[in-house]
């Protein structure tokens, strides 16, 4: 089959490889009809992240259709068309049990990503995203096969096309889940620091669930410009004013309720920022999260759905205390919230496919993340098709 396989930084391929086979009686070999590019690709693009092999299948967005299925599926059968989590949950340990599928103590062989790990058990594989996450092929490519496929690949209605459902895969939950770690209700005043696919998600959802006012920060105007259009936010470029003061200024100087950071640990910092992390001697930007702590009123929220890894600089965690912040972040539960996600895009109240911009064949792959890494040609989100 082809696949889109990484070869070193800014260098991914699309390559004859193995076809996937059966490995365990509850996986299941899916035939890929829609993939994407999510934003934290970008970080393996980029060379950002460790552990990542020359010849890794990459992505973790995809859905499709059944085409094998091992002798301990009871929850799927051959021929039904499938949206797959990006997170591999076994379903039965203690974190699943509680419905944190991302924390799945079973199906990572790999140590993570934490630092300070003393003996704690790893938490759940990904698809595509390195062998710190079990290195498990992604689903960039004609086929994948999905491990413990009685957990979590949800069945979708002949009626809605791949489009309109592809992004339960991914970071139509992770929307989800920061707007509600945010505590969003009716009435909420957030600021979403990110306008690319994941911060237009939180935007999505944070009006599904009554936000009033919306603050999103970014650089790029044509990102800004389709979130104004499309979810009525108040767009401010970080390139012309200080993001936070200007929120502080229109929320009667007290600051928003809540903050989403969906930019994560390649936020623009300062040059003293980007010469720390190339020197090792930082783990992440902490520029956006210092915005979010100085927007965020007293007693407010900081969601974070943006990934980060090991330490950050000038973290400003006394102005956290002063203000008595909560912060909720991680990986997203995606299993258990995709019932209800659906339920939303059947009834018309969720569109998430609105945001897709580019829609390529699979074998140009390599053109496609050029133009999404670059921002070129207006790109919001690229869709894939084998």
């Amino acid at each position: 089959m082809r696949a889109v396989t990484y070869h070193g930084s800014y260098d991914v391929r699309v390559d004859t490889v193995p076809d996937p086979i059966l490995q365990e009686p509850d996986d299941i070999v899916l035939k890929i009809t829609a993939t994407a590019i999510c934003g934290s690709d970008l970080h393996l693009y980029r060379g950002k992240m460790p552990e990542l092999k020359n010849g890794d299948i990459l992505g973790h967005e995809f859905m499709g259709t059944v085409v094998d299925a091992g002798s301990g599926i009871t929850a799927l059968q051959k021929g039904d068309r499938v949206v797959v989590p990006f997170v591999i949950a076994c379903g039965q340990c203690f974190f699943c049990e509680r419905q944190l599928y991302a924390a799945c103590e079973t199906t990572n062989p790999d140590r993570g990503a934490i630092m300070n790990r003393k003996n704690v058990r790893s938490g759940a594989a990904f698809f595509g995203y390195t062998h710190l996450y079990g290195g498990v092929p992604g689903g960039q490519a004609e086929y994948v096969r999905v491990p413990k496929a009685n957990v979590g690949p949800i069945k979708i209605p002949e009626t809605l096309p791949d489009e309109k459902v592809l992004f339960l895969s991914d970071i139509l939950p992770t929307g989800y889940q920061a707007v509600l770690n945010a505590d969003i209700g009716p009435g909420s005043s957030v600021a979403i620091f990110g306008a690319g696919p994941v911060g237009l998600m939180s935007a999505a959802c944070a009006r599904l669930l009554g936000a009033e006012t919306i603050f999103m920060v970014d650089h790029h105007p044509y990102r800004l410009e389709f979130a104004r259009q499309t979810y009525d936010i108040l767009p401010i470029n970080f390139d012309e004013v200080d993001p936070a003061e200007v929120i502080v200024e229109k929320t009667s100087y007290r600051g928003v309720d809540a903050a989403i950071d969906a930019i994560g640990f390649e936020a623009k910092g300062s040059a003293l920022e980007t010469v720390m992390t190339n020197l090792k001697l930082e783990g992440s930007s902490g520029v956006a999260l210092r915005q979010c702590i100085a927007a965020v009123r007293r007693g407010g929220t900081i969601s974070v759905p943006g990934v980060y890894a090991g330490f950050i600089h000038a973290f400003l965690f006394g102005d956290a205390f002063e203000k008595g912040l909560t912060f909720r972040m991680g990986q997203t539960h995606v299993q258990r919230f995709l019932p209800e996600l659906l339920e939303h895009i059947e009834s018309g109240k969720l569109q998430p496919d609105a945001i897709i911009s580019h829609r390529m064949p699979l074998a140009e792959a390599a053109t496609a993340y050029k133009i999404f890494e670059k921002k070129e040609d207006d790109c919001r989100k690229v869709v894939l098709t084998p």
